[in-house]
């Protein structure tokens, strides 16, 4: 990983930074919706229109970014988000529910742009490097599994109206997420705006290679959205643990989501990216298993530690596959539809998460989650056994 160029470990750093807001309304987005919400079931609807925000900006995002250049995408989003901020902050002063839902969703654009730093680190290396690198970007989640909540615990009572504090500090990161981009130095790349602009998409997404990738990012995002949303709300709220509790276990299942990424290169090259994927939906079970036998502070743990593993697993393996689908001239448009995909099914877990565990209960949400993971354990086989 120590090879890799200036441009990846910048994109580390940005992702981080970027991240920090994410895992920030993950967080708090229930908490604060709770307290503003008319009815408790709507209390994690602003976390979930965080995800329907991404899922809704990703094809103008990555628009945006074929006229102008990822560079300038980035360093305008930062600016862009910095106000958004200034509206949550408002939203909260007036305690206003669907303001501050407002303010979420318009961080939507924040997420969509995120998430594109994987691809972008991918294009800073050869071909061989592209799980190297997207493994070392997301290393940058990790970080972001300490910001994120620390800034929202640390700024909670800066001024008289809680968490104005906590966004008001979330605005340093994105001065130091635009001050770290300035210096990133994208690779010129083929346009998209000329006659030869590839296969259409049609011909694109009936490959096998482009179900199998897109299908392991969006069973591995879907699953552990629905849960991770899910969570605070039936431990804070339901199950009566303390915000340091549920934190803890939100910053733990982060951490897990991201730290295996040092070592995906000897993943990958041990197991190759198939039983890779295989893996990790064998640990989404085992979450599962582990969260329906009781709901102590380490049942949600352990978990949850597990929900951010299995996700690794199939997000890095998805991410690093796609690129077999495409050739350069394709790479925005195909880039569009697999985020679309999956995040538009992120969205609909996310804004069914809350409705499930208030009406149903921790374990229907965990149990409903099962046939999408047989589905997935099934087509992996499959991919894994025609390679073969």
């Amino acid at each position: 990983m120590l090879t890799l160029p200036k441009n990846v470990w910048l994109l580390t750093a940005g992702l981080a930074l970027f991240m920090s807001l994410s895992v920030f309304v993950i967080f708090l987005g229930g908490i604060i919706g709770q307290n503003l919400a008319p009815m408790d079931s709507l209390s994690t609807l602003p976390v979930a229109l965080l995800v329907v925000g991404t899922a809704s900006f990703i094809i103008p995002i990555n628009r945006i970014m074929s006229h102008l250049g990822r560079r300038q995408t980035f360093l305008g989003v930062c600016i862009y988000t910095l106000v958004i901020i200034t509206l949550a902050i408002t939203a909260l002063n007036i305690q206003s529910f669907y303001l501050f839902c407002t303010a979420t969703f318009l961080f939507g654009v924040t997420t969509a742009t995120m998430n594109q730093f994987r691809f972008a680190a991918i294009e800073s290396v050869d071909h061989h490097l592209s799980a190297t690198a997207t493994s070392a970007v997301l290393v940058g989640g990790l970080i972001s599994a300490y910001l994120g909540p620390e800034i929202a615990i640390l700024g909670q009572d800066l001024f008289s109206t809680q968490f104005v504090g906590s966004f008001a500090l979330l605005s340093l990161s994105f001065i130091m997420a635009f001050t770290l981009l300035w210096f990133y130095q994208p690779y010129a790349v083929a346009s998209e705006n000329h006659s030869s602009s590839g296969r259409s998409l049609h011909t694109i997404v009936k490959q096998r290679v482009f179900i199998i990738a897109m299908s392991s990012s969006a069973i591995g995002y879907v699953v552990m959205s629905y849960i991770m949303t899910a969570t605070p709300m039936s431990m804070h709220v339901i199950d009566g643990f303390s915000l340091e509790h549920t934190k803890f276990v939100i910053q733990s299942h982060v951490i897990a989501m991201f730290l295996p990424s040092l070592f995906t290169p000897w993943i990958v090259k041990l197991l190759g990216l198939s039983k890779m994927m295989l893996i990790g939906v064998l640990l989404y079970f085992v979450c599962i298993a582990i969260a329906l036998s009781g709901h102590a502070l380490n049942n949600y743990w352990v978990a949850l530690i597990l929900l951010g593993l299995g996700w690794n697993f199939l997000f890095i393996g998805g991410t690093s596959l796609l690129p077999n689908s495409y050739i350069d001239a394709e790479k925005f448009k195909v880039q569009s539809v697999n985020d679309f995909l999956i995040f538009s099914l992120q969205a609909i877990a996310s804004l069914s998460a809350g409705w499930f565990v208030f009406n149903f209960g921790w374990e229907v949400v965990l149990l409903s989650v099962v046939p999408l993971l047989i589905a997935q354990f099934i087509l992996l086989f499959w991919w894994l056994k025609v390679k073969t």
